[in-house]
């Protein structure tokens, strides 16, 4: 997983998911579906020129994968380092539920964008 984000492989990425997964960044309506959640990969990644998951922690919690890390990243001529944690839940080695937690306001900025404009 963290190999497919480092060397942004996004079909490898999108693949992660079970077909009704669900993509939750916990500050806007989630992403249903393999669909939606490969529109918004794309998306992200046709302005991403470099991205690197600094992995600080990770772990098991009642079946669910923890994940504390640092995204570390160029788009579109900005750089950004946003601290996240990630919470999956798998089924048949793919992701059925991926919730972010982050500060929206750290990552619009580190992505050279205002609030307003995403």
């Amino acid at each position: 997983m963290f190999h497919a984000w480092d060397t942004m492989d996004w079909d490898a990425v999108v693949d992660l998911f079970a077909r009704d997964g669900v993509l939750h960044s916990v500050m806007q309506e989630p992403l249903v579906g393999r669909d939606a959640i490969a529109e918004r990969i794309y998306a992200l990644g046709s302005g991403t020129e470099r991205i690197k998951l600094h992995i600080k922690a990770l772990g098991v919690i009642d079946g669910r994968v923890f994940v504390e890390r640092v995204d570390d990243f160029e788009f579109n001529g900005h750089h950004g380092e946003v601290p996240v944690v990630g919470v999956l839940r798998m089924a048949d080695g793919l992701v059925t539920e991926w919730l972010e937690y982050y500060d929206r306001a750290t990552l619009v900025a580190g992505m050279g964008l205002t609030a307003d404009s995403h």
